[in-house]
């Protein structure tokens, strides 16, 4: 098994899977904000495969950069708050669903 690889494509999933979040988050927040730039975001959105979360940040970054920025600093945000305890809580779940 290539541990190194193993590690990279979870790294890569956990990431995108955060930008999915971030842009969640921030649709969330536009609803109640500014409802017109919301509907706009959320049809953006819907048209993409969060697991390429760099790849629509390229092209966010083209079509609207404010919102962009917004969904990197969500998004790293996000990470700083819940990294911690991932490896604890996967090994936990994986520990649990072992045993039933």
């Amino acid at each position: 098994m290539d541990s190194k690889f193993v590690l990279k494509q979870t790294a890569r999933m956990l990431q995108n899977y955060l930008t999915y979040q971030a842009v969640k988050t921030v649709i969330d927040q536009l609803t109640e904000t500014n409802p017109p730039l919301a509907i706009w975001f959320r049809q953006f959105s819907s048209g993409y495969n969060f697991q390429e979360g760099e790849l629509y940040l390229q092209e966010l970054m083209q079509q609207n950069k404010e919102l962009a920025l917004r969904i990197m600093t969500v998004r790293e945000s996000l990470a700083e708050n819940v990294l911690e305890f991932i490896p604890e809580m996967v090994l936990s779940g994986i520990r649990k669903d072992n045993m039933e």
